[in-house]
């Protein structure tokens, strides 16, 4: 059926805009198609990399628990090294630092807890690590390093845990009225939350006359 004036008219301005701006489309279509096939590949390859990461920390607590060194090291390592942008991995270098830190290999232990500092992406784990490691340099008598670990404010939910460490490295520098301070404050921040930890840090301010 022949095309009438007006809509031959339309058909000819439709193939001159096409032409025209047909090449843009058609890339902008495409790319569209494959940044979502990337991204649907990206998904896979992270949850790919999380599922390997979680067996590999399994295998790494159940090593803990069963006191097999050469196992836990092996894990630990292979976590770091393959899948270090994952939780498990910095889950991992946690469970690596106590282990060592029970068997008093305090090098190990603190350099497990420094990977987590540097490299977690979590900063709650991030600050978890800290306060470990600044508990672990009270056990060396190393003082003042620990309290500048401190310095760094953290999450609400360690508030209280970091002043009641700072309460500790104060007292064992012979500086009881900071340590006080420093008690009250972990009270504070406690805030009716964990009643062992709160009973711990006043059975501390008590043996001051605080």
């Amino acid at each position: 059926m022949a095309l009438d004036l007006e809509e031959q008219e339309q058909v000819d301005e439709l193939k001159a805009w096409w032409k025209q701006h047909g090449g843009l489309i058609t890339a902008v279509v495409v790319a569209v198609a494959v940044g979502f096939a990337g991204w649907q590949g990206w998904r896979w390859y992270q949850g790919s990399q999380a599922a390997q990461a979680s067996m590999l920390y399994e295998t790494l607590s159940k090593a803990a628990q069963a006191n097999d060194a050469k196992a836990l090291r092996d894990a630990a390592g292979t976590l770091v090294e393959s899948y270090p942008r994952t939780l498990y991995a910095s889950m991992g270098a946690l469970v690596a630092a106590r282990y060592y830190f029970d068997r008093n290999d305090l090098k190990t232990a603190k350099a497990q807890l420094q990977w987590v500092m540097d490299r977690a992406p979590s900063q709650d784990f991030k600050d978890l690590a800290r306060l470990r490691l600044a508990a672990v340099l009270l056990d060396e008598t190393a003082y003042d390093e620990a309290l500048k670990l401190l310095d760094a404010k953290p999450a609400a939910a360690y508030e209280a845990q970091y002043a009641a460490l700072r309460g500790d490295l104060l007292l064992a520098k012979n500086q009881a009225g900071e340590a006080k301070a420093a008690y009250k404050l972990a009270l504070e921040k406690a805030d009716g939350r964990d009643s062992a930890f709160q009973e711990s840090v006043r059975m501390r301010l008590e043996a001051l006359g605080g």
